[in-house]
Parts: structure tokens; C-alpha cells; sequence
């Protein structure tokens, strides 16, 4: 470290002394001033710098350089001479070259505040000694919360990473702190600046993880509005004009606000699958996986890996890594069980411990893997038969039956058979590339006195098979577009039907009878037929709706 000794303390002195007072290569060891009150005396008392009347007090001490600010003749002349090993430097030359070195720093701290990056500098000592705008913006700290103080003012209780360069001389990266009054999550790279193989300071780079995690987030919430494609219909495709049919789609929107399982019921046809779609899109899940599985598809041996995925060498021929089963990969989403009934007991079994302990493991392994999944199951089988012939567990039925939603047959609600037919319409004329705008009176009341065993999908396969027969320039559906087929019964088969009745069709006629016979006892009255019933008012309104009951 070279020594500088400072003559004159006026305005040149001054500038002087606040230009080397901390700088790297000097050390300013004396201020000669035979004026005390001159400025540049209180700048040195203040910096705690040696200050005399005359320089003959510094003579026989170590003087590197002198600088002469007194800007009068013969004095830098009269240093030379009694200083002969220092190098005299005129106040003029100083200044000039203190002007380009300003110029220069200017420049420097205008680059610097310039950058989006937030960045601090330390000195050899540990001092933060500049600070740019964009590390005020993510800290809160100005210039005079940290400037001139040590690097660590502004982390607490942290490790410095300044002092840890400026210690080592070597780059720190990525550590990551909290920094601010909010105590925000950042990144810091720092490196040293090392000047003749010296580390005379520290530049830190500071990067806000918190802009990071938001940026990850929205990218994640962009991922998921896409997933949202994979539920495809809300309650908007659903056309509901009947009053039975509205009273099960408000049962689906309650279901889709409540963090239950549900059980969607109805005949084959009737768009359980429909109904699944949409209370996933109405849920707090809509932004994550709707994952569906048609239980009756897979290979009965399949199932269990496929529902709750393997290890690898599980078994002869699994994938080399393992599988995800669709629990995992419907985490914090949907899981739509189509055809649960066609499940077989030991599959039922290892569902019952996935829903009651929210895991799963994996075929071959042992670990269990935590799983948050909303469970939407659909069946066109009598599960109350199959549990009394022991084809479906009991337990698990109360598990998926929190809230039981059945779809009404076609047949059941006549009102929407029109509306459906011309949604259906305007649905296929865009397949098929037909323009039939209407259908004539005589098609509708056809329409209506099908008995529609197969349901919606049925209704879609007849107005599919007439457009097909319709001309490219025809824009009314006639009856002779259509192939109607009403099933015709012998009387063999009618006596047949008559002698053996499905047990769940006989339980529900005397479920209706009874439900008919309270609601004519009490005039009408729901509450008390309810009581009397031994059923809830909410299940009575249900089962009158379902049986088409009107008091």
C-alpha cells in the first residue's frame, strides 16, 4: 500500500482527500495546512488523518507521493527538494487526472445503474460502497441503509457472501438467502475484483427467486388451463329442459362444489360420462388432471397396475423404470372409474385402502405414495344386487356413494327429447357436412314415442344414420330420413318376461308404490310421507322425480 501525503487543504485539497480518502492503492498518511479552519481540516479530522501546520513534521517518514494543492509558486519546488524519495505531483496535474478518473467512475455507475440486475460492491474492508436502483427496488435498502456500513447490514444474522470473496478471492455462486424487510428468497453469484493480484473489493449479482416462482407458477397455470382441454364439456353441453333433468344437474353442480366421491347411476347412454366432465370443470380441481379409465375395457389381470401403476421387474414384461398408475398421475385432479361395477374384488380391495388412506403402492413395491384424488365413479349395474350376490363390496360402496347422482332414461323425460334432437342436429350437420336447419312436425312426434332403450346415444345414431340419407341440399328433416326400429315382442317372450322379472326392476316398483301410497295418505303432503317413510325429504323429492310422481 502506497502512502500519500496531501499539502493545502483549500478547495484542490479537499477534492483530493475525498478522491483517495478510501481508495485501494493509497493510503492518505497527512494533511499539511497551516490554516486550520481551511475545509479540507474537517474533512481529514473526520476521516481520523494526521493533519500538521508544516510538512517538516513528515520529514524522515514513509511518503510514496505528495500532492502540492496550494496552488502557490516555489512550494512544489521546496517538496522536491526536501523530499527526495517521493514523487511531487503538482495540484493542476491531479486535478486534470482526477477529472478523467471521475469521468470514467461516472460512466462506470451509470453502466451500473443502468442494469436490471441488482447489484452491490464492497471494498477490501468489507464496506458496501455503491448500490444500484434495481437492488433498492428488490431490497427496500437506499444508499444510506447500506452504504459506507459492512456488507452484511443487509442480511442479518446471514453469512456475507462479500466476505467470503474478499476472504478466499475466489467466485461464490448461487447462494441463496433472504434479504429486505419482507425477507424475500434471492440468488447471489459475487466475484472479486482483484487489481496488480490483489482482491481489492467484491461485485455481487443479486437475483429475486420470488420473481422466479412466480414466473414458474404461471407457467405451471398456463400447463394446467391446457390440461382443462382433456375435460372436454361443462355444464353448458348439458341439455337439461325437464324438471327431473334439472334437478340432477343441480345435483351435479352441488357435487362439483363439495370435496366428495360421487357416484354417477343412470342406463347406458344417458352421458354419465357427460355429467363427470363437467363437475370436474366446475370444481376447484378444473385446473388440474381429469384422468378417465373405463374399468370394463382393461384386462381384469391389468387393472391393478394400470390403477395403481408397478415397480420395475414387478412381473414378466414391465417396463423398465416401472409405471405411474392413473392414481398418480390423476393427483390433485379428477379420476373418472367408468363401469366400477365391472371391477373384480381383490382390484375393489386395494381401491378401498387407496381411498381411505389417500395411497397408493405401486404393484411390486413397498412404498407408499401420497395421492390427493377426487373420485367420480359411473355404473349402469344394480350395485345393491351385486353386493347381496358378492360381486361388490359393501364397504366400498359406502366409500364412492357419498353422493349418489342418477341420470334419467330418455323415455323418462320426454320434454327433452326435442331440444336433444336439435342440439344433436346442429352437432352432426358439421360432421357430415349437411345444412338441415329443421325437422318437420311428423319426425318430432315419431321422436317421441321411441322408447329409446339406448338412450341419448341411441336418439344420436338414428339423426346421424338420416342425415346420411339427406341430400346436400336438403334443409328439413323428413320421416322418410329416418329408420326407426321398434322392437317386436311374441307373445312367448312377453309370457317369458311375465313369469321371470329382474329383481332390482321389481324393487323399484315397490318403491314406488309405497312412495305413491304415503304421498295419497297424507294428501300430497312430502314432509309427513317422508316420516312415515322413514327417508329424508331431500331422497323423497329424488325418488318422485326419478319415478315421474306427481300428487
Amino acid at each position: 500500500m502506497h502512502h500519500l501525503l496531501v499539502v493545502g487543504a483549500g478547495q484542490g485539497g479537499t477534492e483530493v482527500l475525498h478522491a483517495f480518502q478510501r481508495s485501494p492503492l493509497l493510503t492518505v498518511i497527512g494533511l499539511v495546512d497551516p490554516n486550520m479552519e481551511a475545509p479540507g481540516v474537517a474533512l481529514a479530522r473526520r476521516a481520523d488523518i494526521r493533519i500538521e501546520t508544516n510538512w517538516a513534521a513528515f520529514e524522515g517518514a514513509d511518503v510514496d507521493f505528495i500532492i502540492d494543492a496550494t496552488g502557490e509558486s516555489g512550494v512544489l519546488e521546496q517538496l522536491i527538494h526536501d523530499f527526495p524519495g517521493a514523487a511531487v505531483l503538482p495540484g493542476e496535474f491531479v486535478r486534470v487526472l482526477l477529472e478523467r478518473l471521475t469521468e470514467k467512475e461516472k460512466m462506470l455507475e451509470a453502466i451500473i445503474h443502468c442494469t436490471s440486475e441488482a447489484i452491490s460492491v464492497a471494498d477490501q474492508d468489507g464496506q458496501t460502497m455503491l448500490i444500484n436502483p434495481a437492488y433498492t427496488r428488490m431490497t427496500g435498502f437506499t444508499e444510506r441503509d447500506v452504504v459506507g456500513k459492512p456488507a452484511s447490514a443487509d442480511i442479518g444474522m446471514q453469512e456475507s457472501v462479500h466476505l467470503k470473496v474478499l476472504n478466499t478471492g475466489e467466485n461464490v455462486r448461487d447462494v441463496r438467502m433472504k434479504i429486505g424487510q419482507d425477507q424475500r428468497d434471492i440468488i447471489v453469484n459475487a466475484a472479486p475484483v482483484i487489481v496488480d493480484g490483489q482482491v481489492r473489493g467484491s461485485v455481487g449479482v443479486i437475483r429475486d427467486i420470488s420473481e422466479m416462482k412466480a414466473l414458474a407458477k404461471e407457467l405451471k397455470a398456463a400447463r394446467q388451463k391446457i390440461r382443462t382441454l382433456e375435460a372436454k364439456y361443462t355444464f353448458d353441453d348439458i341439455i337439461a329442459e325437464s324438471e327431473a333433468m334439472r334437478f340432477v344437474v343441480d345435483q351435479a353442480k352441488l357435487a362439483a362444489t363439495m370435496p366428495v366421491n360421487v357416484l354417477i347411476r343412470g342406463e347406458s347412454g344417458t352421458g354419465k360420462e357427460l355429467f363427470a366432465h363437467a363437475i370436474h370443470a366446475a370444481s376447484e380441481r378444473k385446473y388440474e388432471q381429469f384422468v378417465r379409465v373405463n374399468c370394463a375395457a382393461i384386462a381384469p389381470t391389468l387393472l391393478e397396475s394400470e390403477l395403481f401403476g408397478y415397480e420395475e421387474g414387478a412381473f414378466s414384461g414391465a417396463r423398465r423404470g416401472g409405471k405411474t398408475g392413473y392414481f398418480e398421475e390423476a393427483h390433485g385432479g379428477s379420476l373418472f372409474l367408468d363401469e366400477i361395477g365391472e371391477l373384480p374384488l381383490d382390484v375393489q380391495a386395494k381401491l378401498l385402502r387407496v381411498l381411505q388412506e389417500n395411497e397408493v403402492v405401486r404393484v411390486g413395491g413397498t412404498k407408499a405414495i401420497p395421492v390427493d384424488v377426487r373420485i367420480i365413479a359411473a355404473t349402469n349395474a344394480n350395485l345393491e344386487q351385486k353386493i347381496i350376490m358378492n360381486e361388490f363390496r359393501e364397504d366400498l360402496y359406502y366409500r364412492i356413494n357419498r353422493l349418489p347422482i342418477h341420470i334419467p332414461a330418455l323415455r323418462e323425460r320426454p320434454d327433452d327429447i326435442v331440444p336433444l334432437t336439435l342440439h344433436l342436429l346442429r352437432k352432426l350437420n358439421q360432421s357430415y357436412g349437411r345444412s338441415v336447419g329443421r325437422i318437420s312436425d311428423d319426425v318430432l312426434e315419431a321422436m317421441k314415442k321411441q322408447p329409446w332403450k339406448g338412450n341419448v346415444r341411441e336418439l344420436e345414431n338414428v339423426i346421424g344414420r338420416a342425415l346420411i340419407f339427406t341430400d346436400k341440399t336438403e334443409t328439413v328433416l323428413r320421416k322418410g330420413h329416418l329408420q326407426l326400429v321398434v322392437p317386436q315382442t311374441t307373445k312367448v317372450t312377453t309370457r317369458q318376461k311375465k313369469e321371470i322379472k329382474h329383481l332390482s326392476d321389481e324393487m323399484s316398483h315397490v318403491e314406488e308404490r309405497l312412495i305413491r301410497e304415503a304421498l295419497t295418505a297424507f294428501n300430497g303432503n312430502k314432509t309427513e310421507a317422508a316420516k312415515q317413510l322413514g327417508i329424508s325429504l331431500r331422497a323423497l323429492y329424488y325418488k318422485v322425480e326419478r319415478f315421474n310422481i306427481y300428487s
